[in-house]
């Protein structure tokens, strides 16, 4: 496993990032000791970054990887929409609580666009500061799906760890391309932030040419890892496999056969841009938001694209 930097907070993680969300109730689901049993694995293979957020509702699958694997101690970053000094600072607490941490590696605020959110977010962003003096974290940062939100996070004080969106088909980009991105990460890479990236298989839906698309994020200068949902201990292995740049057709081939779905997020708007480009009529606008009909979806993830607040994930 290789280990880098992230930026000026002299935390040194692994290139791979366990992402944590896939294994919780928005997404595959899996109970709580399964699912922790999967991230023991992970630290056990060498992965040393856990990336979380409070909506993920994935604290007791930390929690109990940990107790699981005691001699371990990742670094793990979460993240919260909080706004407000103290809806931050509940938010921190939380996060302590449920995971039985006494400090938390990396706190974000979770989704920021550009310096008017940040603004908007001016509370919660000066509470994140206070709880890194008082040594309830030890760094704060932001997540986004912009390349705005990079910019205006690279020109900030007072944040030191990025966690922006970037894949080879620029899916889920608010504002721009891929290489648009890109030259947002080196620049906040020169103002000496830290950035691990989010996104790199589309959300699932470049799972048709995963080792490709893993390459090509890896190999942006700047970001020191990958935050990949997993939620097995197969996935795990082929992803620790494909960043050390080994191709395994048998481990690739049983991920390959497992079976996966389409999934809305539970904030779709029911904006209909999804419906109108299905080739297979399998989404469909019910109560104010897209339903999928597993049994016509093709998995291509073509719709994925052409939605406004990335709800659509192959999982």
């Amino acid at each position: 496993m290789e280990y880098r930097i992230l930026g000026n907070t002299g935390i040194k993680v692994s290139a791979v990032c366990f992402g944590v969300l896939t294994i919780g109730p928005l997404q595959a689901n899996l109970n709580i000791q399964d699912g922790a049993e999967v991230i023991a694995y992970a630290l056990e293979r060498g992965i040393n970054f856990l990336d979380t957020a409070e909506s993920y509702g994935t604290y007791p699958y930390i929690r109990e990887a940990l107790a699981i694997k005691k001699r371990f101690k990742p670094f793990i970053t979460s993240k919260s929409y909080a706004y407000t000094w103290q809806g931050m600072k509940e938010s921190v607490e939380r996060a302590r609580d449920e995971m039985g941490l006494a400090a938390i590696d990396i706190f974000m605020l979770h989704e920021q666009e550009d310096e008017k959110t940040l603004e908007g977010h001016r509370g919660a962003l000066e509470y994140l500061v206070k709880a890194k003096q008082q040594g309830l974290i030890r760094a704060v940062g932001i997540s986004t799906h912009s390349v705005s939100g990079v910019m205006a996070a690279a020109d900030h004080p007072a944040i030191e760890v990025i966690h922006p969106l970037i894949n080879q088909a620029g899916i889920g980009i608010l504002d721009g391309t891929p290489t648009a991105m890109a030259a947002a990460i080196q620049y906040a890479r020169l103002r000496g932030k830290g950035l691990y990236a989010m996104k790199a298989l589309g959300g699932g839906n470049l799972l048709n040419r995963a080792y490709q698309a893993l390459q090509y994020v890896r190999k942006i200068p700047g970001l020191a890892s990958v935050a990949i949902g997993m939620k097995s201990k197969d996935e795990v292995d082929l992803n620790i496999a494909w960043f050390s740049g080994v191709r395994d057709t048998e481990l690739e081939s049983r991920v390959g056969r497992t079976k996966r779905r389409l999934h809305i997020e539970s904030w779709c708007t029911g904006c209909g841009s999804c419906v109108e480009v299905c080739r297979y009529q399998a989404l469909s606008l019910r109560q104010g938001r897209t339903v999928a009909d597993q049994g016509r979806c093709a998995l291509c993830g073509y719709c994925a694209a052409y939605c406004p607040d990335f709800c659509i994930k192959i999982v």
